[in-house]
């Protein structure tokens, strides 16, 4: 092997896989190839590597609640920047959800708009498809999912008439309600039946959300929730009450008391 610079008669022989600082020269120089990299060195970084983001990431995943009984076990200072960081996070999702898929309405379509309005749709949202005649329980369930959008509106509700959705579909199918997310059903009603029938409500059609994972079970806006705030503040004035009942009768008897 000869080098530039150096008279080519004189010959020199290098072993490539040292590790001497002539040989770091030379692959500086791409004269001789880069070493090959070892194995154990590779997987031990690997390894380190991947200890470090185990760490780094340790609380990923951890909801505000359960950051806040880590309190005392970490650092103080990086909990409570990582729950900032959580919090921020949770917030810019929100937002950003509100603020993409606002829909607040009954999207009335035909055929040809379905796999725009629906099938496309449910890549990003949950998407609601009513399919009504004009028999008693479609006019309930129409009734029920305009209340639904207007309070959903990061659910997108579809309606569309049956016999335009499916040519010669029965009537007695009527309404069809189909749950689409991912561009998949993911559940699917035939008439109100396995609801409440004639009577089905919105807090029926809610409990539909939850159970396809629309809507969360703990959601402010869901009516059984909102129902038990209403219980516990009633069952908060009744202590009151009772309570304010009984300091009203200790005084009662301290001023009879008094006249004795």
């Amino acid at each position: 092997m000869s080098f530039p610079g150096m008279d080519p008669k004189i010959q020199v022989q290098v072993d490539p896989n040292e590790d001497t600082e002539w040989n770091d020269i030379l692959r500086d120089h791409g004269i001789i190839p880069q070493k090959e990299p070892d194995p154990t060195e590779q997987l031990e970084e690997a390894l380190s590597e991947a200890l470090q983001r185990q760490h780094e990431n340790r609380l990923e995943g951890l909801d505000i609640d359960e950051l806040e009984e880590l309190e005392g076990l970490e650092d103080d200072e990086f909990l409570e920047s990582y729950k900032n960081q959580r919090m921020n996070e949770i917030k810019r999702l929100q937002q950003e959800k509100s603020k993409n898929y606002q829909f607040g309405d009954v999207y009335h379509i035909n055929k040809p708009e379905y796999a725009k309005e629906v099938t496309e749709a449910s890549k990003s949202v949950y998407v609601v498809l009513i399919m009504s005649g004009n028999n008693l329980q479609s006019r309930v369930i129409n009734e029920v999912i305009n209340s639904a959008a207007r309070k959903f509106k990061d659910v997108k509700f579809v309606e569309i008439q049956g016999s335009r959705a499916v040519e010669n579909y029965p009537e007695a199918n009527l309404p069809t309600i189909l749950v689409y997310h991912d561009t998949n059903v993911v559940k699917q009603y035939i008439t109100l039946t396995m609801l409440s029938g004639n009577q089905t409500s919105l807090k029926d059609l809610e409990k539909l959300l939850v159970d396809v994972g629309a809507v969360g079970d703990k959601d402010d806006r869901l009516l059984v929730n909102q129902d038990l705030d209403d219980d516990l503040e009633d069952e908060r004035r009744t202590r009151f009450t009772k309570k304010s009942m009984r300091g009203k009768a200790v005084d009662d008897d301290d001023d009879d008391d008094f006249f004795d």
